[in-house]
């Protein structure tokens, strides 16, 4: 009886533990939004939050209020993003495919630490990459006068986003069904047919999951862009394409709020683009996790 008591209290701790670490996880979540709700708050009393979204102009020095304007950052953000979307999604689902259906064991063994280890790689020293071996390299092929550009950024975030797309990808392809593997092979397909013609689509969902996971990664990151991209103001027009220096959200952010007065309308509006920056995170996530969670109920 005392056993069975000992085991009950256990089992009621560890219960009690996960709960309170997964109720503090909402907290802190809920508390950075509320943060940058409230410090963001103050610039729409002179900022007009339309402009805001919409103005291509971004010059704190400006007393007009059209200056505030983050639309063109926006794009830079978002055109990094997909750049690197572009070249990470077809790799990371082919080394996914080939660790699930191809590789042997003992490879499997090496290439998975491998990629983990990249996860676990400072920002920093991929931006020194980005910097030392990418960028001159782009110069010298696209013949430009620099490469920091968007597109050695979108390499450099391509690169971070690899190992939270092939891990997911990989734990999709591994979920599908046993028989569908089977039936395809009885009905006289090839492996790389049954990889490519059956198990892949009946992964999709889960392989959508990891690149908006992957997405999500990219769009947040600050040090990787923030020195391998230039920082070029591009206002007021929009960027002009991959071969362009551009200025993103997070880099902006992290340029100018280490110089900026304390409680001014552009120390503010710097907490404002952390919001937007924040919103569109979250969303991206929510969305790759709605997903991930039908595919889940679609195999059970």
């Amino acid at each position: 009886m005392r056993k069975k008591s000992w085991t009950n209290a256990k089992e009621a701790a560890i219960r009690a533990f996960f709960f309170i670490c997964g109720v503090l996880a909402i907290l802190v979540l809920i508390g950075i939004f509320l943060t940058l709700l409230t410090t963001a708050f103050p610039a729409f009393r002179e900022i007009d939050i339309g402009r805001f979204l919409t103005g291509k102009v971004w010059d704190p020095t400006s007393p007009e209020e059209v200056k505030y304007g983050i639309l063109s950052m926006i794009v830079s953000s978002l055109l990094v993003t997909f750049g690197a979307l572009i070249i990470a999604v077809p790799i990371g689902i082919g080394v996914a495919a080939y660790l699930s259906d191809v590789a042997h064991w003992r490879v499997r063994e090496v290439v998975k630490p491998i990629v983990e280890i990249l996860a676990g790689i400072p920002s920093v020293v991929v931006g020194f990459l980005g910097i030392v071996l990418f960028a001159p390299a782009i110069a010298k092929i696209f013949h430009v006068g620099h490469g920091l550009t968007a597109l050695n950024g979108s390499v450099l975030l391509a690169i971070m986003a690899l190992p939270t797309i092939i891990s997911i990808s990989e734990d999709s392809l591994n979920a599908v069904p046993r028989a569908y593997t089977e039936a395809s092979l009885a009905l006289g397909a090839s492996r790389w047919q049954t990889l490519f013609r059956v198990k892949v689509p009946a992964a999709l969902s889960g392989i959508i999951a990891a690149s908006m996971l992957g997405m999500g990664r990219a769009i947040g990151e600050t040090m990787t862009v923030l020195m391998a991209t230039g920082n070029a103001r591009t206002f007021p027009n929009f960027p002009e394409g991959l071969l362009k220096s551009v200025r993103t959200m997070t880099a902006n952010i992290a340029i100018e709020l280490g110089e900026v007065p304390f409680f001014t309308t552009h120390y503010y509006a710097l907490f404002a683009i952390g919001l937007a920056l924040f919103v569109m995170t979250f969303l991206v996530n929510l969305v790759a996790d709605v997903i991930l969670k039908k595919y889940q109920e679609r195999e059970q």
